[in-house]
């Protein structure tokens, strides 16, 4: 954790993070009890999954979804996708009615469906719908907006520090980019020269995102590419305490290690029990399922374990499963 209590990441307009370490939206992932776990963490900055707005937002919003803000903690920030700049302000405008701080706009995911739509990094393609997109949201929205973005569509066309120049000269507040193109998906390393390409040509806040897996490679990618911060994805899922890990190496060079077994089982069982309760005994567990599973990559001889717990929907029998296997853990 943290432990100083002066703020001390980058600002996004006028909200001053109170560190350099950021959740990324993660569709499926990042609902209201992960996020507020990763807060706990030491996330300073916890953006909801994506939403289209073709979808409608107001529609989108209901309990148990994943613009449900009631038990969000930490500042509220929305993402939204989109290709029609008038949608992207009506989405932009009625996520902000429901209490949204902040509005991400979605120009980096690599999904199919999604760029069929001429949305996420298939906007990278078009330069000018981007502007009129950023233009529109910025226009519609009396709060910071910032954009997600890679560093093209393909190697060859590679314009990231052109879009991140643009969306400066608009009006975005901040910039995440995912160091690799939309045609490399996850695929190779990531390019932090390219990163670093891009905070140098802009003087907003860059977060660095991709292959960020531990709290040395946090530093030396900020290092590397003096970017204001860190956003990671996939490396939380199933270690949300990553963000006390990275907060601690970054801000004070501690290296904390992996939380203790008994810590672990805390930890679980806390976040299982805001899965339910949130999403109710219906979907719950289905929830509950992909969340262990990630958890068990961190745990002794977990293979058993898992097994048993993806085969029940009930949430009484997985939490006695839980408890079961941390007994054996700790005897």
């Amino acid at each position: 954790m943290i432990t100083s209590t002066t703020p001390c990441g980058p600002a996004i307009g006028p909200h001053r993070l109170a560190g350099p370490v950021v959740l990324a939206p993660m569709a499926g992932i990042t609902d209201a009890p992960f996020r507020n776990l990763c807060l706990q963490f030491g996330a300073s900055l916890a953006t909801t999954e994506m939403t289209l707005a073709s979808h409608g937002i107001e529609r989108t919003a209901r309990p148990g979804s994943r613009l449900d803000f009631q038990h969000t903690h930490g500042l509220r920030a929305v993402q939204i996708a989109g290709s029609e700049p008038a949608q992207m302000a009506t989405a932009a405008r009625e996520a902000i009615d429901l209490g949204a701080q902040i509005i991400d706009i979605n120009m980096g995911c690599p999904a199919k469906k999604v760029c069929q739509k001429q949305a996420g990094s298939a906007l990278l393609k078009d330069e000018k719908l981007v502007a009129q997109i950023l233009t529109a949201v910025i226009d519609a929205a009396p709060v910071p907006v910032t954009l997600k973005m890679r560093t093209g569509w393909d190697p060859a066309h590679r314009n990231g520090v052109r879009i991140a120049q643009l969306a400066e000269s608009i009006g975005v507040a901040a910039l995440a980019v995912h160091g690799r193109t939309r045609a490399c998906r996850y695929n190779g390393h990531a390019e932090y020269e390219t990163i670093r390409e891009i905070k140098s040509a802009v003087s907003i806040p860059v977060f660095a995102n991709g292959d960020i897996t531990s709290p040395e490679n946090a530093a030396n990618v900020i290092d590397m590419t003096g970017a204001d911060g860190v956003m990671i994805g996939r490396a939380a899922q199933g270690r949300p305490w990553i963000f006390s890990q990275i907060n601690n190496f970054i801000l004070q060079k501690d290296l904390l290690p992996m939380p203790s077994i008994d810590s672990r089982r805390d930890i679980i069982c806390s976040h299982l029990d805001a899965i339910y309760n949130f999403y109710g005994e219906k979907t719950g567990p289905r929830v509950a399922k992909k969340h262990l599973s990630w958890y068990c990559e961190y745990l002794p001889e977990a293979e058993d374990f898992r097994f048993r717990f993806v085969r029940t929907n009930n949430s009484s029998q997985q939490m006695q499963l839980t408890n079961n296997f941390f007994l054996r853990c700790l005897n």
